[in-house]
């Protein structure tokens, strides 16, 4: 005989290994000290808390059939009320579950869902992808597990990667493109506006100028031309300095 003590936060059963069923029809629910024959029954213990698990990694297959590598990982919670259910079925412990049936349900859902997104619609849709891998897994495994918080983990082979990245920086150069022509055209505009501004500047100039001459050509009349002469003199007459030899002739009237 042998005792065990129920821990907090778990569910056990107590299974017969004799008789007709073999244990198919008698399994029992435990609470509190359990006393069993380990010749003729064995104790399970079932954790109902959330539990986390990481899988390695696993290949997939996206819509359009590329390759796709997952590495999930997500938390799950027991329906503490089916767990004799569960174990008529499986016939296995907790962790046998986790590493068996649970994973074969986990990876299928997201090969599944992922069938139905392209490679780029996952990388730009994740949250979308995911909650529906979680949605489909809960529809799976919803008889005795709570599945939460998943995360694929996923990553594209690197061709496909490589052409995201050569997309993304493709649409990056174009965006550029488009705000260098936009600068181009603000600075031609500018330009163009200077250079009508320049032009209106110098016609008004011209005009102002031409109009300027115009009034003082008609002020230029032979009395008013003497009268600058007239302002201008200094009272000096002209002189000469002769040599010598020099002959002067002097017209006198």
């Amino acid at each position: 005989y042998e005792i065990e003590r129920v821990d907090s936060g778990k569910v056990a059963i107590l299974v017969d290994n004799i008789g007709d069923s073999r244990g198919m029809a008698k399994v029992e629910y435990k609470r509190g000290w359990v006393l069993y024959n380990s010749f003729t029954q064995q104790y399970y213990e079932f954790p109902v808390y959330q539990q986390h698990i990481d899988y390695e990694e696993n290949t997939i297959i996206t819509k359009g059939g590329f390759q796709a590598t997952i590495k999930p990982s997500f938390n799950y919670s027991l329906n503490p009320t089916t767990v004799d259910n569960m174990f008529q079925n499986l016939r296995l412990d907790i962790k046998q579950v986790e590493q068996g049936w649970l994973k074969n349900a986990i990876i299928s859902s997201v090969n599944d869902v992922a069938n139905l997104f392209t490679v780029d619609s996952i990388f730009n849709h994740r949250a979308e992808f995911e909650a529906a891998i979680i949605t489909e897994c809960n529809k799976r495994v919803g008889k005795w597990f709570t599945v939460s918080q998943l995360r694929t983990n996923i990553a594209p082979p690197p061709a496909i990667t490589q052409a995201i990245e050569e997309k993304t920086k493709a649409v990056q150069e174009a965006q550029a493109a488009l705000q260098r022509k936009a600068v181009a055209e603000a600075e031609a505009q500018e330009k163009i506006a200077r250079a009508k501004g320049d032009s209106a500047q110098a016609v008004i100039s011209a005009s102002g100028e031409a109009n300027a001459i115009k009034l003082k050509q008609l002020s230029l009349t032979p009395e008013y031309i003497e009268y600058l002469k007239v302002q201008k003199w200094k009272g000096d007459v002209p002189t000469t300095v002769l040599g010598s030899n020099g002959n002067v002739l002097l017209n006198i009237k």
